[in-house]
Formats: structure tokens, sequence, C-alpha cells
């Protein structure tokens, strides 16, 4: 388990050089800059030549939903974390909306003990909050949990924590890490009843970011911002996707921020007028709004404004996705396809390829305080991509690894291509393949 990455562009802390990785067991040994490796680096290592091609930290998704347990037919840990590797994903964090909720510790714990089994990626998982298990939560440890998840805003699997007393109580006493869905339930409650009337049942999927507002996101993140100011708690606002909700958040190194900020790729992909070719498929919540809010999130994410780049990975069926808009469910897949999405964005000059890393590497890893990851350096753990930066291909059914088997990125043509992923120094994905499924390990916070 000694292999040496030579003559790869490295990307990391903000710079690119060529230079070559050792890795020795799960870790990384040895980062050497040049393309000179002395011999005994060289000794009993296996060694890829990586000339030409990106080598990255592995992506960090600080939001996914993997489906499991109960909803296993959109989703499994197994299969949604095998399309994550394939996408340079090495490390996710997921939601508690699954069925059984996770809002108990010994179900929060069984989600656990069935990523041991079969991650091929790191994992962790939120303990989620509701209006009545204030006790639960408190029960957290955040040595080994990422946080704690606070629907203030109904979304998939209706966790909304919407009494104001509940949510007094868990920002004033929690120590953990705070993550929010902020949507206002009385805004879009108002806003669905208008569109109702208008049309009854059948609501065109236009009307989608009408009805969950940027009003209503705004109220929402608005309120989770001032109860964590007053009480001091760590937040963490997810999906952000509107210009005016840019206000609440400064700029500065994630590492000195109390209340930090999320996009995720559909919010900076797409906008409202893709809504008519792509119907349901790209009807999340929140919303994709207008494209003045999708220039303003750009905007703050290179402002700093915005800290972290995920997906809110949230697989469904085709077939349920093809219902009405009231029946179909939001969410859709998208970790297969983040880190080349982002790098077809820095080809395009909308962001380099540093920002990327940054963005989607080393911010999570400093926000959430991961124990050595997100990072390439000595010591750390040998999670790592390597990318060609010159391979077009197209996505398409017949390389979308998705248990769900579709991506709204389907006829999209990528000029980057994740070559081989490495996860705590396992070659997990290699040429298209996922080689080995089960290398994921619990991730560890320094907290």
């Amino acid at each position: 388990m000694k292999t040496l990455i030579k003559n790869a562009r490295i990307v990391n802390e903000g710079q690119t050089f060529i230079g070559a990785v050792l890795i020795n067991g799960e870790f990384i040994s040895k980062v050497i800059v040049g393309e000179e490796v002395p011999a005994e680096v060289l000794k009993g290592a296996a060694v890829i030549d990586a000339s030409g091609q990106y080598l990255l930290p592995g992506v960090i998704d600080d939001q996914v939903h993997f489906r499991e347990p109960g909803l296993t037919h959109k989703g499994e840990i197994a299969t949604e974390s095998q399309a994550a590797v394939a996408g340079g994903v090495t490390s996710y964090m997921e939601m508690p909306n699954t069925n059984p909720q996770a809002v108990t510790q010994e179900i929060l714990e069984q989600k656990y003990q069935r990523a041991a089994e079969v991650s091929a990626a790191n994992y962790s998982f939120y303990m989620g909050a509701t209006n009545d298990n204030l006790n639960e939560v408190l029960k957290t440890d955040g040595t080994n949990v990422c946080g704690i998840k606070i629907f203030m805003g109904s979304s998939t699997g209706n966790m909304l924590v919407d009494n104001e007393d509940v949510l007094s109580e868990i920002f004033r006493n929690t120590k953990l890490l705070v993550a929010t869905h902020c949507e206002d339930e009385p805004t879009i409650i108002r806003n669905t009843a208008i569109y109702r009337e208008k049309y009854g049942d059948f609501v065109p999927i236009s009307a989608h970011p009408k009805i969950r507002s940027a009003e209503a996101c705004f109220k929402s993140s608005s309120k989770a911002v001032e109860l964590a100011t007053k009480f001091g708690t760590r937040l963490h606002v997810l999906h952000i996707s509107t210009a005016e909700e840019m206000k609440l958040f400064t700029s500065g190194p994630v590492a000195q921020k109390n209340i930090t900020a999320e996009v995720c790729v559909h919010h900076l992909w797409f906008d409202e007028h893709d809504y008519i070719t792509h119907g349901n498929r790209i009807k999340w919540n929140p919303a994709i709004k207008s494209a003045d809010d999708k220039a303003a999130l750009w905007e703050a994410l290179l402002a700093d404004k915005i800290d972290v780049i995920a997906t809110d990975h949230a697989p469904h069926t085709l077939q349920e996705k093809e219902h009405s808009y009231f029946k179909a469910p939001s969410g859709g897949p998208l970790v297969q396809h983040s880190l080349v999405a982002m790098l077809e964005k820095s080809k395009k000059g909308m962001i380099s390829v540093e920002r990327v890393v940054e963005k989607m590497c080393h911010a999570p890893a400093d926000l959430f305080r991961i124990d050595r990851r997100g990072y390439i350096r000595e010591g750390y753990y040998a999670d790592l991509v390597l990318v060609n930066p010159n391979k077009t291909w197209m996505v398409s059914p017949k390389n979308i690894l998705y248990k769900c088997g579709w991506s709204p990125f389907e006829g999209v043509k990528f000029s980057h291509q994740v070559v081989a992923t490495f996860v705590n120094g396992y070659l997990v994905y290699a040429k298209g393949d996922v080689v080995s499924g089960k290398q994921g390990k619990r991730l560890k916070f320094n907290r």
C-alpha cells in the first residue's frame, strides 16, 4: 500500500505546482515539489505517472441525502457513495430526514453502523432536531458527529421545527454546529394558496421560485442568524439561494467565522429560465431562482461571503419526478458531477481551479474542523483525486452511477474527467469503474 503519484499538477492551498505525492498506508507521507523524486521515495512504491493531470484533495460534501434507511428505492449509502467517489467526493455529511428519521442517538448510530459496512467514501451523519427531542439533541458528541440539522422550513420528510421556544432552546444550549434549512413556512403556505387558487392542482413548475420565494428564504435565514448572534451559536446556513440573503453574511476566512453559508451547485448552474427545459428535474427546496440571484451568489462566493460549495444531493426516481407540481418531490442527484461542473466553470473563467479546491475541499474541512482531511499535507489521510483537464465526455444514463439512474446534467459535455479517486490511501475508483467499495471511515472532528 505504498503508491507514488508523480508529475501531477498539484492544486492545494491556493497554489498549483508540478510535484509528487507518496501514499503510505492510509496517509500522505511525502509531498514533493518538482519532477525529481529521490530514489528512497521511489523504493517499493507503485508509481502512477500523472503528467498533464490535476491532483486535488478529495472533495468534502457537507450536505447529501443518501436515502437509507427507508427510502432505498431512491438511493442507498452503497450506491450513492460509489457515485460520490466516481465524482471525486471522498467525504460526505448526510441528512437525518430518512425513514425512520435520525432523531434519537440510537437511530443515528445505526446509520453509522450501516455506513461502516458499505460506504465507499468517508461519512458523517447529522443529528436531526424536532419540536420535541431537545434532550436527544443535547446528547450528541461533537467529536464524532458533524452537527445538528434543523429544518426551519418543511421539505422532503417534513421535519419542520416551528416552535419558537424549541428553536431558542436548541440555539441556546447546544455546543455543536447547527446547520439550517431556511424557508419561512407561513410565507410558503400563503404563496401556495395564491397559486393553487389560480391553477388548481396543475401549478406550473415555473411558479416554484414564486411559491418558495426569496422573501421566504430571507425571513427564515435572518431569524437563524438572529438566534445564532443572540446565543453565540455556531451556525451554518445551508443552500443559500437569493441575493437578499447575502447581507446576512460577512467576508473573511471560514475558520474565523461563527456564522457561515453554503451554496449548492444547482443554484450556481441553473436559473429560473431552465425550468422550461428541465421541469421538475430541477425542482429543489429552496428553489432555483432568478438569473440576478444566481449572479449575486457567484459574487458572494468569490468575495468569501459564501464559504463552501456542496450539492444537496437528493435522489428521487424519474417516475416520482414526472408527477404534477404538488406531487413531484423536490431534490435531485448531483454528487457524481459536482466537481466536474465547477471545474467547467473554471474553464470558462468564472472561478479559478484553486478557488474550486478551496470551496469544495479546504473550507469544509476548516468549517467543520475535520481531523486531517481536506488538504494535501504530509500526515493527512490520503483522500485524493486525479482529474484529466482535457478529456471531453457527455453525461448519459450509461455512465450515471446514481441508483435513480438520471441526472439534471444529462446531455451536458464536460471538459474535465475524474480519472482516479483514493480514499484513505485505497484506490477506490479508476478509469470509469468503482474498484473498491467499502473503504470509507467515520469522520472525526477536532472540537
